[in-house]
């Protein structure tokens, strides 16, 4: 009940998808010899398959968070798995040791683009999915994991990354997906130099990319939660957050026609 309750406050700005019956599950998985634990939402009053969205968390881990990201993706008529990228039980609300987590991940470029595709495959297999409609969204360390998911090759019609780390695409790719960026123009995390090399190495590959930049906003824009880190470059902005959901469905109603 406190779920569905979470799922309608997210959505207020639509108060018809209330009406969802939105259910939810944890998904047990393993990549080599970690343990994962994912988070599957979705509408049981819709019937027959529907688009998949994975959600990639902040790198805070699988926290409270990303799952209520999937149930309002759940709200809106999608499947959305919350994939976890650390190990099951893996959260913190410490920095020290989410960077630790973060750049263990990150080590290995193939390890890491493997990860987030054992869990888009878990996405894939479940019953409800349209696994020929598939999506990624990802916040801060989860933007750049959904931007390495591309650069994977993965078949995914589209990537979302919200404030995340831009991570420069390879010479040599097949990416498949379209990529939407949602950046904060005041995310200290990024410099005016790396944003228009990254811009510029998208372009050299010829990959289909746009980026909406909002004034004021810094890093995890998005998330309710951010300023009781105490850290000044983490700050929510509830305007920015609204706009860039907007633009993440007209985003999906482009990759999803016809859904």
């Amino acid at each position: 009940m406190l779920h569905r309750l979470a799922a309608c406050m997210l959505v207020l700005f639509i108060p018809s998808l209330c009406l969802a019956e939105i259910q939810s599950k944890a998904i047990s998985y393993q990549h080599g010899d970690v343990q994962l634990e994912g988070f599957l939402a979705w509408d049981d009053a819709r019937t027959g398959k529907r688009p998949g969205v994975l959600v990639v968390h902040e790198w805070w881990g699988l926290n409270e968070y990303a799952r209520d990201r999937a149930r309002q993706l759940a709200a809106l008529g999608y499947a959305a798995f919350a994939v976890d990228m650390y190990g099951k039980g893996q959260v913190t609300t410490h920095p020290d040791q989410a960077a630790t987590w973060m750049k263990q991940v990150q080590a290995d470029v193939k390890q890491w683009q493997a990860r987030a595709l054992k869990g888009l495959a878990v996405l894939q297999s479940r019953e409800m999915v349209d696994p020929q409609r598939l999506a990624a969204i990802g916040y801060c360390f989860g933007g750049a994991t959904v931007l390495q998911l591309a650069y994977s090759g993965a078949d995914v019609k589209g990537v979302v990354s919200f404030h995340g780390a831009l991570p420069m695409p390879p010479e040599n790719q097949n990416v498949k997906a379209k990529i939407l960026i949602a950046h904060g123009n005041a995310d200290p995390f990024l410099t005016e130099e790396h944003v228009r090399k990254f811009r510029q190495a998208l372009d050299a590959v010829n990959l289909d990319w746009q980026m909406v930049v909002y004034a004021g906003a810094r890093h995890s824009f998005t998330n309710p939660g951010a300023d009781a880190h105490g850290i000044d470059a983490l700050k929510y902005n509830r305007q920015a957050d609204m706009r860039s959901w907007k633009q993440m469905r007209l985003f999906f109603e482009e990759l999803f026609q016809g859904s």
